[in-house]
């Protein structure tokens, strides 16, 4: 949450550089300008020496110029004192005129310049003043109208010798043309001149001239010279008394001051009655902007302090705002836990498109996307980010491992929605539910309307592929091929796999209840999809690979049922497979396993079995096996028994086992740990590396995060060269921070390779750039 910026007096800037530039000005101690002259001056006193020379200028509280003070000699003796001679003229102006405000503030002008005057007990009494002329002069001054003062005064004197105007009136007037000519300046950013003007007229310089004080130290701070400003700010809370002066000059001081010098400055407040700070809501303010400002930026770090002032405040007050800012907060930090408690507070409080938003995205993230489709539902359409976290949650509604039953009525109202907005990750999904439920005509309608989206969207084609297989279409299956030769193994191999459809692939339609065509789930195309080249897509695509999906299942069940075709019926211990890589390791078929006692067999590893009844060389042997038919997360639990085994040789393969289980399922952060379980070979430590390097940096491109996307890709230059994917990626995570020159000279490389990726992000970045010009 954003303060506002408020507009600073100018007239203190001038004041403040006026001390700033002229050293010889040496205010006596115990007066008003010595301390502000001290402030703007970093608190820089007076030597003796400086005392000694030729002389020094005290600045009046207001409204007089500077008088010249001689400092007599030593040996003659001081004279006598002397009552000055007061002008009253300006006072019994404003008596006259009924000017109680005006005159107030004469009074108390008169009696900072001459301490020892007593103001008429009754002003309104004081005698006319008989001099219409310069009634009308003080008049003049009093409208604001200064050039027509200044021309009265002129043609006063040139047709009446000898007529001098009254001093008093003369300075007022000097002083308010100053005043008039700094706030100009410092209304039009002429900051210097601010500072300049100040200078030359430090009478300017005090409480009662407020606005001129924030406008100079505004002037400070905008020229770069943030101590002066600091100081300027300090000497109004040191002198000044007004609570609402006060309070402003804080406010005023927000945008300008960084938050070390506004603690120094919160340091001055005042404890009220009740036993608050004066300054309690500026902190409060400061401390919802830190956080605020976090939420847009999970690299910020917050004071402690500050996260407990806004979660007070948030648990005080009835407002939604503070909750809001609190689950931003905690969102974009991966505490999805606390964030959506403020969240879903901030909701019940207001139910509004930004908290039901935040509450949509935290459930998504603790896995209960079903929450967040009936959350988001009623606000998909208040704006372009409501729609696309409604699609999000559809999208992994729809996603979910194992599938769910969705009812029909919610089936109903998503479909429609997807259609609407076009979007190709939510058709994919409602594609794979499909095929799950062996609707393989409604899933090839939902990946070919996926492609029509999304044209080089790889899991579409993957799936669109899989469809035309299920219902023998060999040209289309050939045609989807040709097109991804060279850029999808998966579909490359489909033929290799599987040739015609066997039973059991997918759950029955029953399990679901209604099947997917009474709940009306095929989309309606427009026009009929020919297996043929897509045209290509005139925005870029998006380069990191996806998360696992249904996609995966799909991959999973063929891959089972074609472990099953190589079962062997002879029962023998299977050995583990040694990969290459963690990225491209050789295909294996399993075989059957034993345990060592002989008391337990395993057919393959198609069966569910408990690892830890295993041993833990047979749960090793087990796991390099479900890895061969795409099971990565039981993979990964028997490799974690297989740690147990007492040959370290052993156990370093279960550790690394482990980490390319956790990377094939997309959980980089497992994968890291699990390498740390044993020692690893440096051939392999570099490999699991890499392949976390690549891993982190796709994971932070498709959560929004090209920052760390392109730190990740850095550190993984350093161990390897690059490859062609990981150049694309990195030109689009420039492209995202608008460092439109190096994504151009990534691209540019990617395309002398012959990649049309690289040609397609060029023509990306001219036309952003055409359109900028």
């Amino acid at each position: 949450m954003k303060k506002p910026v408020l507009i600073i007096a100018p007239l203190i800037v001038a004041c403040a550089a006026a001390f700033a530039l002229q050293q010889s000005y040496l205010p006596e101690s115990a007066t008003a300008g010595e301390t502000i002259r001290s402030a703007l001056l970093g608190g820089a006193k007076g030597s003796s020496a400086q005392a000694d020379s030729a002389g020094e200028y005290v600045v009046a509280q207001s409204g007089r110029t500077p008088a010249r003070r001689t400092q007599p000699a030593p040996e003659q003796p001081p004279a006598p004192a002397t009552t000055p001679k007061v002008d009253e003229t300006a006072l019994r102006y404003f008596a006259r005129q009924g000017d109680q405000r005006r005159l107030a503030a004469e009074i108390a002008r008169l009696r900072a310049l001459y301490p020892d005057w007593t103001p008429p007990a009754d002003p309104l009494a004081v005698p006319v003043q008989t001099d219409a002329s310069l009634d009308a002069m003080w008049k003049l001054y009093a409208d604001g109208k200064l050039a027509e003062l200044r021309k009265a005064v002129q043609d006063r004197q040139s047709t009446e010798q000898g007529w001098t105007p009254p001093a008093d009136l003369m300075d007022r007037l000097d002083l308010a043309e100053a005043r008039e000519q700094l706030i100009n300046a410092s209304d039009l950013k002429q900051y210097d001149t601010v500072i300049r003007v100040g200078a030359a007229h430090n009478s300017l310089m005090t409480c009662s001239e407020i606005d001129v004080l924030w406008r100079t130290a505004e002037a400070f701070a905008k020229t770069d010279r943030e101590a002066r400003a600091k100081a300027a700010y300090a000497y109004i809370l040191d002198t000044c008394t007004d609570p609402a002066e006060r309070l402003a000059t804080v406010q005023k001081a927000l945008p300008l001051l960084t938050r070390p010098d506004l603690d120094t400055l919160l340091a001055k407040a005042k404890i009220l009655p009740d036993g608050k700070s004066e300054f309690d809501s500026i902190r409060d303010d400061l401390a919802r902007k830190a956080v605020a400002d976090a939420g847009s930026d999970p690299k910020l770090v917050v004071p402690q302090p500050d996260i407990e002032r806004v979660e007070k405040l948030a648990t005080a007050t009835p407002g939604p705002s503070d909750p809001l800012i609190l689950g931003w907060y905690y969102l974009r930090r991966n505490n999805f836990e606390a964030a959506e408690k403020w969240f879903k507070l901030s909701y019940d409080r207001e139910s509004a498109p930004s908290s039901a938003q935040g509450l949509a995205l935290a459930m998504i993230a603790r896995s209960r996307p079903a929450e967040a489709e009936a959350v988001m539902y009623e606000w998909r359409d208040s704006s372009d980010d409501t729609k696309a976290v409604y699609m999000a949650a559809v999208a992994n509604l729809l996603a979910q491992d194992p599938p769910v039953e969705i009812a029909p009525a919610i089936l109903q109202r998503m479909v429609p929605e997807v259609v609407e907005a076009k979007d190709a990750n939510a058709a994919q999904q409602l594609g794979w539910y499909a095929y799950l439920l062996n609707q393989f005509e409604t899933a090839s309608g939902w990946f070919s309307m996926a492609l029509q989206w999304k044209p080089d969207d790889e899991p579409s084609s993957y799936g669109l592929v899989l469809t035309r297989q299920q219902l023998g279409d060999a040209a289309g299956v050939a045609a989807i091929q040709r097109r991804w030769a060279g850029r999808s193994e998966r579909i490359a191999r489909l033929g290799e796999q599987r040739k015609t459809r066997q039973p059991g692939l997918a759950p029955s339609p029953e399990r679901f209840g209604d099947t997917l065509e009474q709940t009306q789930l095929r989309p309606t195309l427009t026009t009929p999809l020919a297996l043929q080249d897509m045209p290509a897509s005139t925005s870029p695509p998006t380069p990191p690979a996806p998360p696992r999906t249904l996609a995966d299942q799909v991959a999973e069940t063929i891959s089972r049922q074609r472990a099953d075709a190589y079962e062997q019926p002879a029962l023998q211990t299977e050995q583990a497979p040694r990969p290459r890589s963690p990225e491209t390791r050789p295909r294996q078929a399993p075989r059957a396993a034993t345990n060592n006692a002989g008391a337990r067999s395993v057919r393959g590893c198609t069966t569910t079995i408990d690892p830890q009844a295993l041993s833990p060389e047979n749960a090793l042997s087990r796991g390099w096996c479900l890895m061969d038919i795409n099971r990565p997360l039981e993979a990964a639990a028997a490799f974690e028994r297989g740690l147990l085994s007492r040959s370290e040789a052993q156990r370093s393969d279960a550790a690394y086992g482990q980490s390319l289980a956790y990377l094939r399922a997309g959980l980089s952060d497992k994968a890291a740990v699990a390498a740390s379980k044993a020692r690893q070979q440096q051939s392999r430590q570099i490999e699991l590396d890499i392949a976390l390097l690549s891993s982190r940096a796709t994971e932070a491109f498709n959560a929004g995060r090209p920052n760390e996307a392109i730190l990740a890709l850095d550190q993984r230059a350093r161990i390897a060269p690059e490859r062609t994917d990981l150049m694309i990626l990195r030109g689009y995570s420039y492209m995202k921070l608008n460092r439109l020159a190096d994504a151009l000279r990534i691209f540019e490389a990617v395309a002398a390779t012959g990649n049309k990726e690289g040609l397609r992000g060029i023509a990306t970045i001219r036309a952003i750039r055409n359109k900028e010009y």
